[in-house]
């Protein structure tokens, strides 16, 4: 069974999942240097520094500390100073206890998840830290969750941990990950120790900034010419709605997983548009059976005129249009009515219409199909047609 399976889009897949951490982040370089300067005294001064990453869902928040505290410690070596770090997940560890408990398995993996309170808790993490002369970064991810549940004394007992000891170097800096502002969850004893001005944020991708992210997924995951370049446009146009990476990263690999079911050996657009709907579509049922004769019409010569295409021009759409309407008997719109037909269905969000961009000769708009094959679609509108007769 295995033998009969083509070759797949794929050489490292695992380069797609959300835990992995590409060695650049693209687009994300400015938060990387404040990062940096602020985290500057943690090597050169022996010192303490918190920080908070703030944004919305796919913004690089996790990714972008995941990366700085790898650099951060691959620094500290070369200058000869010990820092380690570890991130904890506050929507999988919403408790003081539990926080604390995943820091101390840094070090003793074996460590008993029963019997010790949080503050024996705690002293055995400074033996350790002190023991080893390391400096340790924690990561708490989702830190509103943890804050809205368990409250501040936490982010309070870590970011003065260590300070019982006169002339005591710090032992542990703080990163809070978030997509809330948690400076309002905070009391002012702990807000006294997050500086406002340590707020990073994190806005969301442009379509742009997500194709560069989406070409470089793709390049560390699929084989050298896997993927069309009309594809990776789809993909950072379809995720764009949200600014989201992760997102544009999961239709990409739902896309290369289709792409492999057809043994295409390269993904296309229509593997992009079909990841997309299953995903989630805008293209619904209902939508589509609220249309009219003319924008059913018009829909189906944009169907038939995008196969295969990430875009296409308002005069191939209007062309394909008007032997779609020859088709059925139907005398097609003059040029100012399907401009309006046109509007009606990017409205409804059936379609994507845009002034045209590089690569594109004049001024044009562009149709594009987001969420559903162009085959799919032909296929939907058909039978509705065929209906109406």
């Amino acid at each position: 069974m295995w033998d009969t399976i083509g070759k797949s889009v794929f050489k490292d897949q695992r380069t797609l999942s959300f835990d992995y951490v590409p060695p650049k982040l693209v687009h994300r370089e400015n938060q990387m240097k404040r990062l940096i300067m602020l985290f500057r005294p943690v090597v050169e001064e022996d010192g303490a520094q918190n920080a908070v990453l703030a944004g919305s869902v796919g913004t690089g928040k996790t990714a972008t500390a995941k990366r700085f505290c790898t650099d951060l410690k691959d620094h500290a070596e070369k200058k000869q100073k010990a820092i380690d770090w570890t991130i904890v997940n506050c929507r999988q560890r919403n408790s003081e206890s539990a926080v604390v408990l995943q820091i101390v398995n840094h070090f003793q993996p074996n460590f008993p998840d029963r019997g010790f309170s949080i503050t024996e808790m705690l002293r055995i993490l400074r033996k350790d830290l002190e023991k080893r002369k390391l400096h340790m970064v924690v990561v708490l991810d989702e830190a509103d969750v943890l804050l809205k549940k368990a409250g501040p004394d936490i982010i309070y007992k870590l970011t003065r941990f260590g300070e019982e000891k006169l002339e005591a170097k710090p032992l542990v800096s703080l990163i809070l990950v978030s997509q809330k502002n948690i400076f309002d969850m905070l009391d002012a004893a702990s807000t006294s120790t997050f500086k406002r001005t340590n707020l990073i944020e994190f806005g969301k991708y442009t379509t742009e900034e997500l194709r560069d992210i989406v070409a470089q997924r793709a390049e560390l995951a699929l084989h050298e010419g896997g993927i069309e370049d009309g594809a990776l446009d789809i993909i950072a146009e379809v995720s764009s709605e949200w600014g989201d990476a992760r997102f544009a990263i999961e239709i990409l690999e739902k896309s290369g997983m289709l792409a492999d079911e057809e043994g295409a050996g390269r993904v296309g657009v229509e593997h992009v548009r079909g990841a997309k709907a299953e995903a989630y579509s805008s293209v619904t049922e209902s939508k589509l059976s609220g249309l009219d004769m003319h924008q059913r019409l018009a829909l189906l010569g944009i169907a038939r005129a995008s196969k295969g295409k990430a875009y296409i021009t308002t005069k191939d759409a209007e062309s394909a249009y008007a032997v779609a309407c020859e088709e059925h008997d139907e005398k097609p719109r003059a040029h100012t009515a399907f401009w309006g037909l046109m509007k009606d269905l990017d409205t409804l969000g059936v379609v994507s219409a845009k002034k045209s961009g590089p690569g594109i000769s004049g001024k044009t708009t562009v149709i594009t199909l987001l969420d559903i094959p162009a085959k799919v679609l032909e296929q939907k509108v058909l039978q509705l047609l065929h209906e109406r007769n």
